[in-house]
């Protein structure tokens, strides 16, 4: 529980109203006494009128007299704050379980958690307070910082590095090898890929996703970067600080991605580009060329990119362009006829 004073005092915001005890957040169509939910979208509204919750608003939101509120710059923002308090809570560590098989020459720190079916190999080091639940695999050389969480049937390959307050959602491979093969004749020769993944701190790494080790040198994924499920990041790619990627997002190989740029579901980038910082890619899009960013955001969508404005407009001609060949084709025979009758009149 929190007092909604307290709640106000985390957020950054202004409490007006009475001040009481919070247990829960709930939706704002079914929110109680004793529970606080949120506003972040004007359709809304009306629903501030019948509910009995606290709330929190942004500014200059007309609020119900006798509605107790949390006025802030950023609603969702703080209601993720909120919902964090409240009700993600971190369990005690619990040690090595039985069932677990750790590696002599490993180095676990202070008040881990192991659960059983856990592999960890030689020379691994995990920090403190990390959590690897069943399942999850660690090869030789694998470090792992403070405070990360890996979930059920995670891998990790051998000699790579994951930042603190990492956190891998289920069956996510970390490692693996990149895709390369060189042509020999009418077969394929593989190509050994000897580098490591780096994960930064405070990057999320959805279910099945794939980031693949580098040929040589480093594949790298930046620092507060979040990956949703179902992502391929191919060997040698970088990716910025704060880059947000939807499921099914692939980057192809040796690809380096900016800073603060998102990538919309099924987007892709091919390999060997440059994608500057600050780029949001509209679903489906596909990057075919390098892409200049800057300080200002840009919006963009299609195959290849264009402006997000202009690809709506393109995209309504889209179910009409069967009537526009006949036109055009109509329109064409006119021509050819018209010309056809000059040219005689003209002998």
């Amino acid at each position: 529980m929190a007092t909604l004073k307290e709640l106000a005092q985390l957020v950054g915001g202004e409490m007006v109203g009475a001040d009481g005890e919070i247990r829960a957040l709930g939706p704002i169509d079914r929110a109680g006494a004793g529970e606080i939910t949120f506003l972040a979208n004007p359709k809304y509204l009306p629903l501030l009128a019948q509910t009995k919750a606290a709330v929190l608003v942004g500014r200059n939101v007309a609020v119900p007299p006798g509605v107790s509120h949390i006025i802030c710059d950023n609603p969702y923002l703080a209601f993720a704050k909120v919902l964090t308090h409240l009700h993600a809570r971190r369990p005690a560590p619990c040690g090595v379980m039985p069932g677990a098989h750790i590696a002599p020459s490993a180095h676990l720190g202070d008040e881990v958690t192991v659960y059983p079916g856990v592999v960890v190999g030689d020379n691994v080091r995990l920090g403190r307070g990390t959590c690897l639940y069943p399942g999850v695999i660690l090869y030789a050389d694998v470090v792992v910082g403070d405070d990360c969480i890996l979930h059920g049937g995670v891998v990790v390959r051998e000699g790579c590095r994951l930042g603190h307050r990492v956190i891998v959602q289920p069956n996510a491979v970390i490692g693996g090898d990149g895709f390369g093969f060189a042509p020999d004749g009418d077969q394929y020769f593989k190509i050994p890929q000897i580098g490591i993944v780096v994960i930064d701190d405070d990057v999320e790494i959805g279910a099945a996703t794939c980031i693949d080790r580098a040929a040589l040198g480093v594949t790298r994924v930046g620092r507060g970067s979040k990956l949703d499920n179902l992502v391929q990041i191919a060997h040698n790619v970088v990716v910025g600080e704060a880059t947000v990627m939807a499921a099914q997002a692939g980057i192809a190989g040796s690809t380096q991605v900016g800073r603060h740029c998102t990538f919309g579901g099924q987007s892709a980038v091919a390999g060997h580009l440059k994608v500057g910082d600050n780029l949001t890619f509209g679903g489906r899009a596909g990057v075919t060329g390098n892409i200049e960013g800057g300080a200002t955001p840009q919006i963009l969508s299609g195959m290849p990119p264009i402006p997000h404005k202009d690809w709506l407009k393109t995209s309504l001609c889209v179910n009409k362009l069967p009537e526009m060949r006949k036109e055009l084709n109509r329109l064409h025979r006119q021509l050819a006829e018209l010309e056809l009758l000059i040219k005689e009149k003209l002998q």
